[in-house]
């Protein structure tokens, strides 16, 4: 059927160009072959099955276009995913927060028969798991388990935060201060004391047993913009402010970072970007050498850019940019700093682009050298 439908279709292509075939034949020494094409092309015409197909082919075009004429065929136009529907948030009882109606302590099964499977588990810093939970990456969490399969650590950087002290999403730095008090200034690993810097964009508190770490966005008046809740034990495992370099953990700050980044768009009404392992390999690389040869910059010492390294890589695109991190002890921190900081706050907001694929690596003192590479055709 395919066959005589494109026979169907060069037919009425030389019904509408046989006047200037003709005449142009005619004019040639090949004139007596033309007498041939056109007993040939009137067989065809009275052959039935053709004479069906034409049928068929016409029918359809005037339907579409009597349903143009009485507008009941409207234009194609780009849709985004729908919203999906924000859960009824309770005030917790027994904690100073939840998340998505979850709170420390409570059992991995019970977690899931609320809110489904994860979509993603991947390693993180405190030598266990993040559990990612969302909808096309609407109502977007992500929780860690102890050994007992408990709740140990919770995320959020959308609107589901439920507290005590009347804390959500898009409140004030002063409001969090007023009701939490002062943030800590320090913290503890072992026997050393890590300073936390005054000039930030988070607070960090010491309350029920738990460490919680407020995200601030500057460029949205300093307001709540994500929310980390860390249990006590869990924070203790973690005995240095790197955690040692390792593959499995290489792989889960990538795909964190990469989840982050599509959390925070759907949460700006922008399209999900799609997983890309070709670039990804371009960001690792670069991650690799910046960690290598101790340098923090979008052009190597080879003096390529970006964009150059990308093409060097066969990565075809039409618009690319580049985010760099370094410092950050996890990918949570790191694109939090990352949305604060203005041309990488753009990269990860970009419409146009299409594609994301993260590299990490780590120097020899374990600190991790985070790249992201966008990019569309």
């Amino acid at each position: 059927m395919g066959r005589l439908f494109r026979t169907v279709i060069l037919l009425f292509i030389i019904y509408l160009s046989w006047p200037f075939i003709e005449n142009q034949i005619e004019k040639t020494k090949y004139a007596p072959i033309l007498e041939n094409i056109k007993t040939e092309i009137q067989a065809l015409a009275e052959n039935p099955r053709v004479t069906e197909t034409v049928d068929v082919i016409y029918g359809t075009i005037n339907e579409l276009t009597n349903k143009l004429e009485n507008n009941e065929l409207l234009p194609l136009k780009e849709t985004k995913p729908e919203q999906a529907k924000k859960p009824n948030l309770t005030i917790p009882s027994e904690h100073a927060f939840s998340i998505h109606n979850i709170a420390l302590g409570e059992l991995k099964e019970n977690v899931e028969k609320q809110i489904g499977l994860a979509k993603r588990s991947s390693y993180n810093e405190y030598g266990t798991k993040w559990y990612s939970y969302h909808e096309n990456y609407h109502n977007f969490l992500m929780v860690a388990y102890d050994t007992n399969n408990r709740v140990a650590a919770l995320y959020t950087n959308q609107d589901l935060i439920a507290s005590q002290k009347g804390i959500k999403l898009g409140s004030t730095k002063e409001n969090v201060r007023q009701q939490l008090g002062d943030p800590l200034k320090q913290i503890r690993k072992g026997l050393v004391y890590y300073q936390i810097e005054e000039d930030r964009d988070y607070d960090m508190f010491k309350m029920d047993n738990s460490f919680v770490t407020i995200f601030y966005d500057k460029h949205s008046n300093n307001t709540v913009t994500a929310i980390q809740i860390i249990d006590e034990n869990l924070e203790q495992v973690k005995h240095y402010f790197y955690t040692e370099g390792s593959l499995p953990l290489k792989e889960g700050f990538e795909y964190q970072l990469f989840d982050l980044t599509n959390a925070d768009r759907v949460k700006h009404n922008l399209t999900v970007l799609q997983w890309d392992d070709h670039v990804r390999e371009t960001a690792r690389k670069h991650s690799k050498d910046m960690a290598d040869q101790n340098y923090f910059s979008h052009t190597n010492l080879e003096g390529l850019s970006p964009f150059d390294r990308m093409s060097k890589d066969h990565v075809s695109f039409t618009m690319a940019g580049e985010n760099l991190a370094t410092g950050q002890f996890s990918s949570i921190f790191a694109h939090e700093g990352l949305m604060n900081s203005l041309g990488h706050r753009e990269n990860i907001l970009r419409p146009e682009y299409r594609y994301l694929g993260v590299g990490v690596a780590f120097n020899s003192k374990s600190q991790p050298y985070y790249t992201e590479n966008f990019y569309c055709r």
